[in-house]
């Protein structure tokens, strides 16, 4: 089947550009230190201006791509992002100051829409019956990717330098989008709109108000607790190889992702996105008990593999709930704007987490993102328009 075969092409290109935008962290301080940077204050400072920027301007200009993809084709909104990521990530092994390397980050995210874009082309492709275990599949390469993108760049920047790390990560997106461009064929035909219908179609983007809600709420869950996780397992642990238990509390996460992605995707092919969306808001903020009221590592460990399962199983269910909903002149847009509605989760989780625990305490985070996830939870469960009827899966 040609969704298939489009998913074996567009899987690893996902995981490419997911593993280039998080390969840099385990030796940005370092690479910004080479860079001339060494007050350990200002290394923090630079690290996390430098780190921040890719999502700040990918959040800002996901939307403009989808809606560039919906008149022009999502293929070569795939090309422009592999090979515009490709050169300025290669570029980046060539700078002499953290302000040329904070400059092609920023560059870099306004490239980025390459995972949105997959996403939207393979749903396009795929047969509704399909589109869970489709895109919940297609989700894990971007899973696997971030998770291992900074062990592979830990490993390179040992091998090859810091500068290698970039020239081969820049060349690895390029050669991605190179075969998106021989092996992926866009057969939709993309029609220009007069501009009165396509205005007057922004109305129906309405109703998928609570699926951008909730994309950026779930990506806000996962990483709420991100820039204290380090200070909280140490209250828990106080045993031998603590840098391992750190790794292994953000690590579990991810794994379960990998897990709970494909598999409540193809469930809600067969019971529904909208109660998937439910059971999983639900039991992602029940798992925050066990890691609010751990008194060891173990019940921590428990809680957060649970959120990353049920958290996982969220993100196809919403990009299915767009595929379905979306009128078809306005997919792309519609995808932008969910992978942008992701990218505010991402920036706006770590500032609320380290807010509130300055503030006040770690454990009110867990609280706090419970809160969230319930009040969403609500939102769905009253929204019927959410509700689209189940195609029937049929023996192949």
């Amino acid at each position: 089947m040609y969704w298939k075969r489009t998913l074996w092409v567009l899987w690893p290109a996902n995981f490419l550009q997911a593993a280039g935008m998080s390969l840099i962290i385990p030796f940005l301080p370092l690479y910004i230190e080479k860079l001339g940077v060494h007050h350990i204050q200002n290394v923090e400072h630079w690290t996390g201006w430098i780190f921040s920027a890719q999502f700040i301007t990918s959040f800002l200009f996901q939307p403009l791509w989808g809606s560039l993809a919906d008149k022009y084709g999502r293929k070569v909104m795939l090309l422009r992002s592999s090979v515009g990521m490709g050169i300025v990530t290669t570029l980046m092994g060539i700078v002499t100051s953290p302000w040329q390397l904070l400059g092609l980050r920023l560059i870099n995210g306004l490239f980025s829409g390459s995972i949105s874009m997959s996403i939207s082309l393979q749903a396009s492709v795929t047969p509704d019956k399909d589109s869970g275990k489709a895109l919940g599949t297609l989700q894990t390469g971007q899973i696997v990717g971030t998770l291992i993108g900074p062990l592979i760049g830990g490993i390179l920047s040992e091998l090859v330098g810091f500068e290698g790390v970039f020239f081969l990560t820049g060349s690895l997106i390029l050669l991605a989008g190179l075969v998106v461009m021989i092996f992926i064929k866009e057969t939709a035909t993309v029609k220009k709109e007069k501009t009165s219908k396509q205005k007057k179609n922004w109305k129906s983007l309405k109703p998928l108000l609570p699926v951008f809600i909730a994309a950026t709420i779930t990506q806000l869950a996962m990483m709420s607790i991100q820039p204290i996780i380090t200070l909280y397992t140490k209250t828990l642990y106080h045993g031998r190889h603590l840098a391992f238990i750190v790794g292994l509390v953000s690590a579990v996460t991810g794994i379960a992702n990998l897990i709970g992605s494909p598999i409540l995707g193809r469930i809600g092919d067969k019971i529904g996105q909208r109660k998937i969306l439910i059971i999983s808001l639900t039991m992602s903020a029940l798992a925050f008990l066990p890691q609010v009221l751990a008194k060891n590592i173990t019940l921590l460990l428990i809680g957060r593999f649970f959120l990353g399962l049920f958290t996982g199983g969220m993100i196809p269910s919403l990009n299915v709930l767009v595929k379905k909903l979306a009128p078809a002149n306005l997919q792309g847009t519609a995808f932008g704007i969910n992978s942008s509605a992701r990218f505010l989760g991402n920036l706006l989780g770590p500032l609320l987490g380290s807010s509130i625990a300055a503030a006040y305490n770690i454990k009110l985070i867990f609280y706090v993102t419970m809160a969230f996830l319930l009040v969403n939870m609500v939102l769905i469960l009253r929204n019927k328009s959410l509700e689209v009827p189940v195609t029937k899966m049929k023996n192949s």
